[in-house]
């Protein structure tokens, strides 16, 4: 059987979740044997790596429009089995060159983000147009069931016409099994992973960590955004500056989850929680709060914890729990198991031989 020919776009290999997610996929079915376009609006390096050599990655002309046009004249020229695309902007645009070449019949749109995020102006036009989009094109994939209802609720798309597909978020290679004698002899060190921005919540962490308990305690939380010099004065204004690191941006979150005792997640809103599968796979125990994808990651007690959103003396309990008794890692790298890029890559394939049967576009 030839190759298929598949079309990955979003704008930019910039540092977050939904584009590396969507490197991966890409990357995943480049190996299986596909023919692979990895479509961008402009080039960033954050997330190139995980787009591999095996996908062939195009960038499009300046401007939304040109970009656009540039797109179509792709999909007529190659004419691929499927075109996928990820976040709304994308979704929007994919959407108009698909209708240009009349090829929406073989078009797959997938959401990684709720509504509020989306500040861009194109970005917030085409949540808003998620209804119409939906109805003119192949299928549409969300990457939890917490974002499924809510695109459902929200903006009344059809249930029988939107699917849940999990993110491929667990690390390869997979980290070694751990023992709980081993985490539980570690420092009392606290990891929390994430842009710094307000819907990460990290005020609330910073918070939280300060009504803590456990004696030696420290917090590091990696990542880096436009809410630094918020948090640095929050951290100083708390008398935290002794015991809670902000070294920004790291490659390779995964050697400091091997230092960490527990792994927090304090967001008000969260669609998936790529880091909270990857502390799993550590056999770390999660701290999380109730703000969507998390807790249906964290869904059993040997897991870790859920708490409310907002509720730092609930998070701050929590953690102080999960340090006094870090618990079996076994469970949690089992479950981290279940988001693994070959089990994503199922999904989408089965989803993606679905939209080829009922496609009457020509190959």
């Amino acid at each position: 059987m030839k190759p298929r020919r598949l079309l990955f776009y979003t704008h930019a290999l910039v540092g977050g979740g939904a584009e590396r997610v969507w490197a991966r996929l890409a990357a995943g079915f480049a190996a299986r044997g596909d023919e692979v376009d990895f479509i961008v609006d402009f080039e960033a390096q954050d997330n190139l790596r995980f787009l591999g050599a095996q996908a062939r990655l195009v960038v499009l002309p300046k401007g939304h429009g040109a970009a656009t046009l540039a797109l179509a004249r792709h999909m007529r020229a190659t004419r691929p089995h499927a075109s996928l695309s990820a976040i709304s902007v994308s979704n929007l645009k994919h959407t108009a060159a698909a209708t240009l070449v009349r090829r929406r019949d073989r078009a797959i749109l997938s959401y990684h983000g709720f509504y509020e995020g989306e500040r861009e102006r194109l970005s917030n036009i085409g949540y808003r147009l998620t209804r119409r989009l939906n109805a003119t094109t192949a299928a549409t994939v969300a990457v939890s069931d917490s974002l499924r209802r809510d695109l459902i609720a929200r903006f009344r798309v059809p249930p029988e016409r939107i699917v849940t597909i999990f993110n491929p978020a667990a690390p390869e290679p997979f980290p070694l099994a751990r023992s709980a004698a081993e985490i539980a002899a570690r420092a009392p060190l606290v990891v929390a992973i994430g842009r710094l921005t307000p819907d990460k919540n990290f005020s609330g962490l910073l918070r939280a960590f300060a009504r803590m308990k456990t004696p030696g305690a420290r917090l590091r939380i990696l990542g880096e955004g436009r809410m630094r010099p918020e948090l640095t004065a929050l951290r100083e204004e708390l008398g935290l500056e002794d015991r809670v690191e902000l070294p920004g941006f790291v490659d390779d979150v995964g050697a400091h989850l091997e230092e960490a005792r527990c792994f927090a997640l304090s967001s008000l809103k969260e669609t998936f929680g790529l880091a909270c599968v990857e502390a799993l796979a550590c056999g770390l125990p999660c701290v999380v709060t109730a703000c969507g994808g998390p807790q249906e990651i964290v869904d059993a007690p040997e897991l870790g914890a859920v708490t409310p959103v907002g509720d730092a003396d609930a998070l701050a309990a929590a953690i102080d729990a999960a340090l006094a008794h870090p618990g079996d890692p076994a469970p949690r790298q089992a479950r981290a198991r279940d988001f693994t890029l070959d089990t994503a890559l199922d999904r989408y394939d089965d989803l993606i031989g679905r939209v080829m049967s009922h496609a009457r576009s020509p190959i």
